[in-house]
């Protein structure tokens, strides 16, 4: 049992920790909202979201979809367009005190989130194809400690990245340090499209 969390927990770290849509959306609205408590609604979103994709893997569910042949190839190309699209606003979005910057009201919040949670192909293959795939290991109780592991560094991470992004608001009074970081996050997007690009011409 102790082995399957542990495996959960570094595992759910690794896939995390790098930056993407999900995770600039949580870290933007930390640093935007007036209040921290403002910024909730947008974690709870993402921890949820997470922990259903997750749930889902393990449970299977996703793994047997995914298997049709026709539905990767599609998931990649929406995956595409998605990520350029978003890169593109993350890309363009203003810095807070460049007076541009959208505090999004909690409809849209949950809204946006819901998105880039749920309609984030490389998110999404990376539960089903990690995440989903390191669970067959494990049975029973072992295998739900492991995907409880995985949920549970989810949303801690979203909690600490909404707290980040609130302390880096405040410290940035000129919102530099977050355009700068808007701009590398949106070349990394870019990237991981180029790179499911490639995956695309490939056969699945």
């Amino acid at each position: 049992m102790l082995e399957a969390i542990v495996h959960g927990i570094i595992l759910a770290f690794g896939l995390i920790l790098p930056l993407g849509v999900q995770n600039i959306f949580v870290f933007n609205q930390g640093a935007l909202q007036p209040r921290f408590r403002r910024a909730v609604p947008v974690i709870l979103t993402a921890a949820v979201c997470d922990t259903l994709l997750i749930a889902a893997a393990v449970g299977g569910i996703s793994l047997l979809i995914l298997s049709i042949g026709w539905v990767a190839p599609i998931v990649y190309g929406a995956g595409i367009v998605f990520l350029c699209s978003m890169g593109r606003k993350i890309w363009n979005a203003a810095a807070p005190a460049e007076g541009g910057a959208k505090v999004l009201p909690l409809k849209g919040q949950v809204g946006y989130a819901l998105s880039v949670s749920l309609l984030n192909p490389h998110a999404l293959m990376d539960t089903v194809g990690v995440i989903g795939t390191n669970s067959l290991q494990y049975i029973g109780a072992e295998r739900w400690a492991f995907a409880a592991a995985t949920a549970g560094v989810s949303w801690l991470w979203f909690l600490g990245l909404a707290a980040a992004g609130r302390w880096l608001g405040r410290v940035d009074a000129s919102g530099r340090v977050i355009r700068l970081l808007n701009r590398v996050s949106a070349l990394l997007i870019w990237g991981i499209a180029v790179y499911m690009g490639v995956q695309l011409w490939r056969p699945f």
